[in-house]
């Protein structure tokens, strides 16, 4: 078992990002973007494997992924259906 793996992915966010993105009908490029303004380097490819599990997401990252999606932090983190 690898150290950055939880229940076989690497972040519990990515379901809840691509929630988020896609309400605000931001494609994951329109993401990546407005992560970069914001002063994260991180391309599109990043922004699906965030979504898909398979990227380990920093806590500066997960901090401006959550203002940029204008949703707090903890549910990015949350599992439940809230």
């Amino acid at each position: 078992m690898k150290i950055y793996d939880y229940n076989g992915k690497k972040n519990l966010c990515g379901d809840r990002v691509r929630q988020a993105r896609q309400k605000l009908r931001l494609s994951q490029s329109d993401l990546a973007a407005r992560l970069q303004l914001a002063g994260v380097i991180i391309e599109r490819d990043s922004v699906s494997r965030i979504e898909a599990g398979t990227r380990f997401v920093a806590d500066y990252e997960l901090k401006a992924i959550s203002e940029v999606l204008k949703v707090d932090v903890m549910w990015l983190l949350s599992e439940d259906d809230s």
